[in-house]
């Protein structure tokens, strides 16, 4: 069993995840966040490096054939892919957990090769809000939106493959579910078992 809290965090597009991640991150400075790479180009704001590693389709190619990815996937028309040196940047710099954004693809991916992944998928209120929640975002156009929102109901079908779901209908009470899954994995009793048998030790 994995020490490192595996937490993949997965939604259509518009649901919140990326809000309700970087919440996590906030309060649990002993997780990171898994920078995956992308042949998509970056919107206004996100830095190489940060949000993704940003690439190429002939590098991002190259990295597959190099058995770079714990897991990667096409989506939207773009290359999405996780490298297996997040997982060991994570335990090198003596995190207790990693968050993978991904989608349910390479969540499938993830769990298939690490047994431990908890996966939670972040629903939205009705399809009418994530609709609406796509066009408000201003960062693609129309049809970029209709593709995502089509997507999105493919997406939802994949919501029994997860261990645990939230609907994000109030921002606050997403907030505290998600960091409520990650800290309640993080004390999961075989985790602590070995501060158990040292309080053992000691009489």
């Amino acid at each position: 069993m994995d020490d490192l809290v595996l937490l993949i965090l997965c939604s259509p597009s518009g649901a919140g995840k990326t809000t309700l991640t970087r919440h996590l991150l906030d309060n649990l400075k002993d997780f990171t966040f898994s920078v995956s790479h992308t042949t998509r180009r970056p919107r206004a704001g996100e830095q190489d490096g940060r949000e993704y590693h940003f690439v190429d389709r002939v590098r991002f190619q190259t990295l597959i054939a190099e058995g770079e990815f714990a897991e990667w996937a096409e989506v939207h028309g773009n290359l999405y892919g996780t490298s297996v040196r997040e997982i060991e940047r994570a335990r090198a710099e003596g995190k207790r957990g990693i968050v993978f954004d991904v989608d349910y693809q390479g969540a499938r991916q993830i769990k298939a090769k690490l047994r431990d992944a908890i996966g939670v998928f972040v629903l939205p209120p009705s399809m009418d809000e994530l609709r609406r929640r796509l066009e408000g975002r201003g960062t693609e156009d129309a049809a970029a939106v209709e593709r995502r929102f089509a997507n999105a109901w493919h997406e939802i079908e994949h919501y029994g493959f997860f261990d645990y779901l939230v609907v994000n209908d109030d921002l606050d009470r997403a907030k505290a579910a998600v960091l409520g899954i990650a800290l309640a994995e993080r004390h999961r009793r075989w985790r602590l078992a070995p501060t158990a048998e040292l309080l053992l030790k000691a009489r």
